[in-house]
């Protein structure tokens, strides 16, 4: 088992804030408006629960962060370990909570605002000051928490340890004879017994079952002679874990296992794509092109990764298009797949990180097939 990592100081969130606030800037933006979720956690460590009552964070850069919370919720707000770093204002109940947050906002400016704000918030602030106007921070920003830092990516070392000690233990289970739910319970149930705090999915994709992607574990019993998609992750220390693995209940056919090589090896290209400079696409046409030189293009129906960090997909993204030049720091699954539908599917992921020279991997359990009972 992995050390706890170190806590985030203020000095981490305060960091954090000015970069997001002077990337606004770069970006033609007057500034950043977050709501509660997934941002607002990594910029302020501050988790509160999305509701009617207006929270939201307002960052500008060379001014010093503001966190407009209701009166109730402020004890918590100034608990938050990010508190030292922004200043606290309050508004009650039967009060207007936009003419609080308006004072701190340039009355013609253009902002940036987190994808889950609701829409009741944002058209309450544009009749306050109807001379704003206000982007997405996904496509504004998309980069905004892309790049992780040392702190950040010892949590995610930790989290895929212990995903890969739930594989390790879910080997060990019985296959035959058990619905899918049944599987799925107890890879849920292992990666809380491994530190997770939150389990997202826990994929179980059997025979059949194992060509639709994101199956959703149901209650087919699988049965010797199945191949079974395993793809399952959560949160740890408050970041993502996410791998996938295919196993087969008794011995494969050969036309099984040369599907599954196709994809081990394709998963081991775009791996191998990841360094510096080189464009997200890339390391999607790294391993999709060991896929069509197989015959199977057509069977790999979704892009080869995805980032992770607070949440189990953020940006970037392993897709054709995406011409993002990969940084040390970023973090992102490398996840191909073959799914013949009416048959089985294969997919081998792992979450990797960027590095000076090269990429690593966080998940590290053998990409052979396991065969189980």
């Amino acid at each position: 088992m992995t050390s706890t990592p170190p806590p985030f100081t203020a000095d981490d969130y305060r960091a954090r804030m000015t970069r997001a606030a002077e990337s606004a800037a770069d970006a033609g933006l007057d500034g950043v408006l977050i709501a509660p979720g997934p941002d607002l956690v990594h910029l302020t460590g501050y988790r509160p629960v999305g509701t009617e009552r207006l929270t939201v964070l307002v960052l500008t850069a060379g001014q010093e962060p503001v966190l407009v919370v209701p009166t109730l919720e402020a004890p918590d707000a100034e608990a938050a370990p990010g508190a030292p770093a922004l200043t606290v204002r309050d508004w009650t109940d039967g009060k207007d909570p936009y003419a609080a947050v308006a004072p701190l906002l340039d009355v013609s400016g253009r902002f940036a605002v987190s994808d889950n704000t609701w829409a009741m918030h944002l058209l309450g602030l544009q009749r306050a000051l109807p001379g704003t106007s206000y982007v997405s921070l996904t496509e504004a920003l998309p980069m905004l928490r892309a790049v992780k830092d040392a702190r950040e990516l010892a949590r995610i070392e930790a989290a895929g340890a212990a995903a890969d000690e739930a594989y390790g233990e879910i080997l060990k289970v019985p296959f035959a004879g058990r619905r899918e739910t049944d599987v799925a319970a107890d890879l849920a149930a292992l990666l809380l017994r491994f530190g997770h705090s939150q389990v997202d999915f826990t994929v179980v994709g059997s025979g059949p079952n194992g060509a639709n992607p994101h199956h959703e574990a149901g209650d087919r019993t699988i049965v010797h002679g199945d191949m079974v998609v395993l793809d399952f992750g959560g949160l740890k220390h408050g970041y993502g874990s996410d791998t996938t693995r295919t196993v087969h209940v008794g011995e494969p056919s050969p036309a099984e296992q040369h599907v599954h090589d196709v994809v081990r090896e394709a998963q081991q290209a775009g791996v191998d794509a990841v360094r510096p400079g080189v464009a997200c696409q890339e390391v999607d046409r790294a391993a999709r092109e060991i896929i069509e030189e197989a015959g199977y293009g057509d069977l790999f129906v979704h892009r080869t990764g995805h980032g992770i960090g607070v949440t189990t997909h953020e940006p970037p993204y392993m897709i054709e298009g995406e011409d993002q030049p990969l940084v040390p720091g970023m973090c992102f699954s490398v996840e191909p797949g073959i799914y013949l539908p009416g048959r089985f599917g294969v997919r081998i992921e792992d979450i990797v990180t960027v590095t000076e020279d090269g990429v690593r991997r966080f998940n590290n359990t053998s990409r052979e097939m396991a065969i189980v009972e």
